[in-house]
């Protein structure tokens, strides 16, 4: 804040805290509970340096009962106008209670006020320090108070060129924290040119001392710090020897933010624009400025860059932006620079682009982990499709469900691992390359947030990695409620179109809830409403980077993937019980060892993907313990088909007397081969030749080693 403040003390009767020059200052004391102003402080008071030293003035006490309404019906009273407008300060003095009829009331109020030839500087300076606190008002678009706030803008561009006349001083200025009001008389024939700047600040908020104005200069020039805002007017030299200058009255006005400024064309979530208006009033052609420079230094959020910035100035017959007459300069080095042929409402426009980081490639650990869950997963699948095919025939109804539930579970994530392996990584990294600033086409963005429209890939592949995961969960339930309807209740079948119906919800519901959150929350001009920019998947966070409820990642996985895996931890828990009894009546149950009854249970665990669980642990822990989760939730996810594999496959019967007659053919073909005895016989002669003989009909069952005989003639 400013380094010249009051300190806190007590004024006829009233504690007031301390506050920057110019401001106003609001006391401790509030209205009692009941009143129509309950909580609303009772008296208010200005930090001035208007008779010396910085001082407060003479506290202006609200009466706690008088409201906006009761105002706007007394503002006749000329004698009043000063508490009217004290009052309406103090009503206004916390923005964001405000609705959006307070709002409209108290424009009206300051609008009148600004406009009444019975007004004061205590009146004028009142109303613009309500005016400042409405720009931090934050309510929904209402047409009514967007006329009221319009006309409030003429309004102030009008009181900015008389300012100085009416407190017959060459300069004149008006600074709260959202608005700034300045005036000056000069000769136009007699100046280079005249240059208003905003300095940037610790706070944010406009303060006395970072305004600057001055009268004279041929270029621009920005002394003592960094500017945020700045409008340089030239005019034209003057025609004549012997020509009288001529007094013109120039007026400045600057806005913290676009509030009062409502676009159908550009939509603004998070970006501040200023708005810097500048008015002229002179009665010869000469007084029309020859040039017109404005820059603007936009706060860039962290995280983003600049991508595109418009040249606007506000058109009160379109009641929105325009680019008529402006142009637009370099903006290389972070100023958005500006050139109009006119005066009026200025802006920039602009909009940012988000710099992601996006995933790395995965680690070894990771890759080996999914690859070696591929492998068992196919392995699983070809077995159990060659086991079921060969024993189709004799088979129960029962097993075949089973296996069915099986084989989806090992389909549905093999594709997810598959897809997750070659596309979960974005490899259309649209925003990887530096951000170019066009500098030649002004033309208004649709919004402060720039987003590359979809390319499709990743999209597609979110999608089938969302349709496929909860596919997986799905089978996993329908396979648990399988086992818990055969062995808590001792049936032998199932129930009647127990097939069917598990078919239609393991694929059926998946594809519909895809299908549901891709409608609801995409689209091609703004694909991060569905997925993330980083990596392929459905989006999560808010533009702060914080967990989102309302993105399709709660509604359309963690809170439907939540919900199975408590019915799926039921489920076990069930079949644990019946597992696991022993009746001492049975010889049965006690040769049923502990060890077995664990490892039936581990495998329906694994099976039904309680693994994932650890997901959420990951979520809601921090340091250390967010660690360890992180590795276990890493380690047993990438490798589910692995485990599977060796759970519901390697330990079979079929599957072991499949692999031993593999084994056993391999062993034949290379016994016959061993058995293959040849001998080597060389005859020598007049003529020398070489010839074989296979003796392998006359030998069959000799396994000596190959044996070379030679003779002589």
């Amino acid at each position: 804040m400013n380094g010249l403040e009051r300190d806190a003390l007590l004024l006829a009767g009233y504690s007031f805290p301390r506050t920057p020059i110019g401001w106003f200052a609001y006391s401790d004391e509030l209205c009692k509970v009941g009143t129509s102003g309950a909580g609303k402080p009772r008296a208010s008071t200005r930090c001035s340096t208007k008779n010396g030293p910085p001082s407060f003035e003479p506290p202006h006490v609200y009466l706690c009962d008088q409201t906006l309404s009761d105002i706007q019906q007394n503002l006749t009273s000329p004698a009043a106008l000063e508490t009217l407008a004290s009052s309406t300060q103090i009503l206004t003095s916390k923005p964001e209670e405000l609705t959006a009829e307070n709002i409209t009331t108290a424009a009206q109020i300051a609008n009148t006020l600004l406009l009444s030839p019975n007004a004061t500087e205590v009146v004028r300076v009142a109303a613009i320090a309500t005016v400042s606190q409405l720009l931090n008002a934050s309510v929904p678009d209402n047409s009514e108070e967007n006329s009221a706030t319009l006309e409030l803008t003429k309004t102030l561009d009008q009181l900015s060129v008389d300012l100085s006349l009416s407190s017959n001083m060459s300069q004149s200025q008006v600074v709260q924290p959202n608005l700034v009001v300045q005036s000056t008389q000069i000769a136009a024939a007699d100046t280079l040119g005249v240059q208003f700047t905003s300095l940037s600040g610790t706070s944010g908020s406009f303060v006395d001392d970072r305004i600057v104005l001055n009268t004279n200069t041929s270029t621009i020039m920005v002394e003592n710090g960094i500017s945020d805002a700045l409008i340089y007017v030239r005019f034209p030299p003057a025609v004549g020897v012997n020509q009288q200058p001529e007094n013109v009255s120039l007026g400045f006005v600057l806005y913290q933010n676009d509030r009062f400024f409502r676009s159908r064309r550009y939509s603004r979530r998070r970006a501040t624009v200023r708005v810097l208006s500048a008015s002229i009033r002179g009665q010869e052609r000469r007084t029309v400025p020859q040039h017109v420079e404005m820059q603007f230094r936009p706060t860039v959020l962290d995280g983003t860059a600049l991508f595109h910035f418009a040249c606007v100035f506000w058109d009160y017959s379109l009641q929105d932006w325009s680019t008529a007459g402006c142009s637009k300069g370099d903006a290389s080095d972070g100023l958005l620079r500006c050139f109009c042929n006119h005066t009026t409402n200025f802006a920039a426009l602009w909009s940012f682009r988000e710099n992601y980081e996006y995933a790395e490639a995965l680690d070894v650990i990771s890759i080996v982990g999914l690859s070696f869950s591929v492998l068992g997963l196919v392995v699983t699948i070809i077995h159990h499709l060659k086991d079921n095919f060969q024993r189709k025939s004799r088979e129960r109804e029962t097993n075949k469900n089973s296996k069915l539930a099986l084989l989806s579970i090992c389909v549905s994530l093999l594709a997810f691992i598959l897809t997750f392996l070659s596309g979960a990584v974005n490899s259309s990294q649209q925003y990887a390359s530096p951000v170019e600033v066009d500098n030649q086409t002004n033309t208004v963005p649709d919004s402060d947030e720039h987003v590359e429209p979809d390319g499709g890939s990743c999209t597609a592949v979110a999608a089938l990695l969302h349709f496929f995961l909860l596919a997986t969960f799905l089978w996993n339930f329908l396979y648990g409620m399988q086992l818990v309807l055969l062995v808590r209740t001792m049936r032998r079948n199932l129930p009647p179109h127990w097939t069917s119906l598990s078919v239609t919800v393991g694929w059926g519901v998946p594809a519909v809830a895809m299908a549901s959150t891709l409608g609801r929350s995409y689209s091609v001009d703004d694909p991060l409403g569905y997925r993330q920019e980083e990596f392929c998947w459905l989006a999560a966070l808010d533009k702060n980077k914080q967990f989102d409820f309302g993105k399709p990642m709660f509604l359309g996985f963690l809170l439907p993937v939540a919900l199975i895996l408590i019915s799926n931890v039921v489920l076990l828990v069930l079949v644990s019980l019946t597992t696991c009894r022993t009746d001492p009546a049975l010889n049965s149950t006690r040769r049923y060892s502990f060890w077995k009854k664990f490892l039936t249970s581990f495998s329906v665990a694994v099976l039904l993907g309680l693994s994932w669980t650890l997901g959420y642990l990951v979520l809601v822990t921090k340091g250390s313990a967010h660690l360890v989760f992180s590795i276990l939730f890493c380690i047993c996810t990438t490798t589910q088909g692995l485990q599977i594999f060796f759970l519901f496959t390697a330990r079979t019967a079929s599957f072991r007397a499949s692999v031993s007659t593999s084994l056993q053919h391999v062993s034949s073909v290379n016994l016959h081969l061993r058995e293959t005895v040849y001998r080597l016989q060389r005859s020598w002669g007049t003529t020398s030749s070489e010839f074989y003989r296979d003796l392998q009909t006359t030998t069959e069952k000799e396994t000596h080693v190959p044996e070379f005989s030679e003779t002589k003639r």
